[in-house]
């Protein structure tokens, strides 16, 4: 017998019978039908929402908000793999211009990291302001060169307004 649409059917066991809920107290989901008591939360569309005590003070609210967070002043930095590299010439000159010029990357945060995945086949100058020590060994192992650039300079308040 041949596989057709008109003969598939689920595995025994796949499919069960939707449970009926108030159908009696012995069917295990009578009465309340597994909704607990009364309430906004039994009623058909009743929710309340995440955090909500019931009109008290929530804890999220009750907790003091102390302490500072480094989020505004931390650098993000566009990463780039080796395997990425090999869209230059041999010989070629990789900067975070260039970089954005052939589409590798899309727009240019506060630095450009490059990291060790995947192979490199082209010998390459590259500038970046930070190496994985396994991205520096392959480019290095290819005949090219790595540049470290200093990281440029970002005034507080900029930081901060991030």
């Amino acid at each position: 017998m041949t596989m057709r649409l008109h003969n598939l059917k689920p595995r025994p066991g796949a499919k069960h019978r939707r449970t009926r809920l108030g159908v009696g107290d012995r069917s295990g989901k009578g009465g309340t039908s597994g909704r607990g008591g009364k309430g906004q939360t039994a009623r058909a569309g009743g929710t309340v929402r995440l955090g909500f005590e019931g009109g008290q003070m929530p804890l999220y609210r009750r907790i003091p908000k102390r302490g500072f967070n480094h989020e505004a002043f931390r650098r993000r930095f566009v990463t780039v793999n080796v395997k990425q590299l090999n869209v230059f010439e041999d010989g070629a000159v990789v900067t975070a211009e260039a970089l954005r010029e052939r589409g590798v990357v899309r727009q240019l945060r506060d630095g450009l990291k490059v990291l060790g995945d995947g192979e490199l086949i082209k010998k390459l100058t590259v500038k970046a302001h930070q190496f994985s020590a396994t991205a520096q060994e392959k480019i290095t192992k290819a005949g090219g060169q790595c540049e470290a650039l200093p990281l440029p300079h970002r005034p507080v308040a900029a930081a901060a307004s991030k």
